[in-house]
């Protein structure tokens, strides 16, 4: 197999187009990303990323500038009549641990994550191109060639939908985006700008006759965002999103004057959409993000999703389109990231069940968006054909998330993570016990930089790691005496656990057709 000279194009340049570019580019593959906008928006309709995507975003070095950028979820404040009757927390009682250490979700304006991200882009060389609208493509043999609507010509090795819901990408392909829109529940939203409300709260009216809710953006200094069920005309239909309109609703279910609110911007009407591709792999197109899902916000699953996809993909279509492994491997996109997206609908259809129930009740609120599911740090790919290691142990198995644990760096002494070692586009081998570390340099010898290989209490050719307290051991569920090794993929999931010494199994694994 041998590298393409052309690039990888990626269509889109949100949170999962920006994420997919950042893993190819540091990777050293080509990219180009292009969005139609002939400017970056400013829109903020993304509340932030869930403690899976702060995961995924530290791996590409943007966690801190995150972090600094957001805030950490506020305390909801819920009102019944204009009164405020109760409050809730839903994360006072997380606590992060040594297996995960974001335990709560960042609060941030969505284009300000892609602010973050852009700049992390830029420094690889890579800037998105503004105003390049897909009307075409065409694939070749060894290609794929888009035809933008000025009459330019791109062409790529593969291409990446990462263009939303209403996806140029996905018309393109022909895929079917399979599901139903539901009419009946409706929101209008917008950004606008509020003086004299306490930013200390989440504030949440809901009544009998409608709702307002009005979350502080963060990085703002009177800036909220709006979200209220619409107003409607004398024959039921519901009305447009307007200032003077967003006015009337603040008024009517706030009790304060109307002129608080003194400004709307970014005005939309929101209905849910529950819809999957059917396909995620065309050749060689791919859909990612919105492109390939859509569901109910409830949740705030949507842009997560989305993230997390672009993290499957990249070092797969990395390794492909450096010529490291076969085409095959791209299936596996597919198989691991559409049972998810049919799960992330089960479970945001579940919190909008939920939260609809909740607000019927005086202390009812979004709250109860807040369950099962929504931090993302549950989500593994058991089914795969990447997952097929029969060794497990009490805590793990082929397809989990790799926990993190804090550890000592054994030569210096200094605190190093799991998340520092797997930090980075490589395959990284942990060998648990001093029986290991024949398996962990035989495997490095094979595979060079494609994998780091660390000893857990042990030697390693990428460095011994001191399991001080006992976290690695708890978070992977190997005995003290126990000896392992746990093979953890680029995107941060475990892709094998075998026997101490059989090296074979972790180079069969990595010199795979499908990897």
């Amino acid at each position: 197999m041998h590298p393409s000279p052309l690039p990888v194009l990626v269509v889109g340049s949100g949170p999962t187009g920006l994420t997919l570019a950042i893993d190819l580019a540091r990777r050293g593959v080509g990219v180009r990303i292009i969005d139609k906008s002939p400017e970056f928006p400013r829109t903020s309709r993304a509340k932030g990323p869930n403690p899976r995507s702060l995961e995924v975003l530290e791996d590409l070095g943007v966690v801190d500038a995150v972090l600094a950028a957001g805030a950490a979820p506020l305390p909801m404040r819920k009102y019944r009549g204009g009164v405020a009757v109760a409050d809730a927390e839903p994360f006072a009682d997380q606590r992060p641990t040594p297996d995960a250490p974001y335990d709560r979700p960042r609060m941030m304006a969505q284009w300000r994550l892609e602010e973050v991200l852009r700049a992390r882009l830029a420094e690889y060389g890579v800037r998105v191109e503004l105003g390049a609208e897909l009307v075409g493509l065409a694939e070749g043999e060894a290609s794929v060639t888009a035809t933008l609507a000025d009459g330019g010509l791109i062409e790529a090795s593969y291409a990446a939908g990462c263009d939303g819901g209403h996806s140029a990408v996905r018309k393109l392909l022909g895929v079917p985006f399979e599901g139903k829109t539901d009419e009946t529940q409706l929101m209008v939203c917008g950004d606008v700008e509020v003086e004299g409300l306490d930013r200390g709260f989440w504030h949440q009216w809901f009544d009998e006759d409608g709702a307002v809710m009005l979350c502080p953006i963060p990085g703002t200094r009177s800036g909220w965002w709006f979200q209220a069920g619409p107003e409607r005309d004398a024959s039921g239909a519901p009305m447009p999103p307007s200032l003077a309109g967003f006015r009337r609703l603040f008024a009517k279910h706030t009790g304060l004057p109307s002129d608080r609110l003194t400004e709307a911007t970014l005005l939309s009407t929101y209905r849910v959409n529950e819809r999957m591709a059917a396909r995620y792999r065309v050749g060689r197109v791919l859909l990612a993000g919105d492109a390939a899902h859509v569901h109910s916000i409830a949740g705030g699953l949507g842009m997560n999703t989305g993230i997390q996809d672009a993290y499957n993909l990249g070092w797969k279509l990395g390794r492909v389109a450096a010529g490291l492994a076969g085409p095959a491997l791209l299936d596996t996109y597919e198989e691991e990231r559409l049972p998810v997206a049919a799960q992330v609908l089960d479970i945001s259809a579940e919190r909008l069940r939920a939260t609809l129930e909740a607000i019927k009740k005086p202390g009812g609120g979004l709250d109860s968006a807040v369950g099962p599911g929504t931090n993302g740090l549950g989500g593994g790919y058991h089914w795969s054909s990447l997952a097929a290691s029969p060794r497990a142990t009490p805590r793990l198995r082929a397809g989990d998330r790799a926990p993190d644990a804090p550890c000592l760096d054994a030569a210096t002494g200094d605190p190093r993570r799991l998340f520092d070692a797997f930090a980075g586009p490589h395959f990284t081998l942990l060998g648990f016990g001093t029986g290991t570390g024949g398996a962990l340099r035989g495997a490095a010898a094979v595979h060079g930089d494609e994998l780091r290989a660390y000893g857990v209490d042990a030697d390693g050719p990428s460095g011994r790691l001191s399991d001080h307290e006992g976290h690695a051991r708890a978070a992977y569920g190997v005995g003290p005496d126990d000896e392992l090794l746990v093979l953890v993929r680029p995107d941060n999931h475990i892709g094998l656990i075998a026997e101490a010494d059989d090296v074979k199994a972790v180079t069969a694994y990595l010199s795979g057709d499908e990897i």
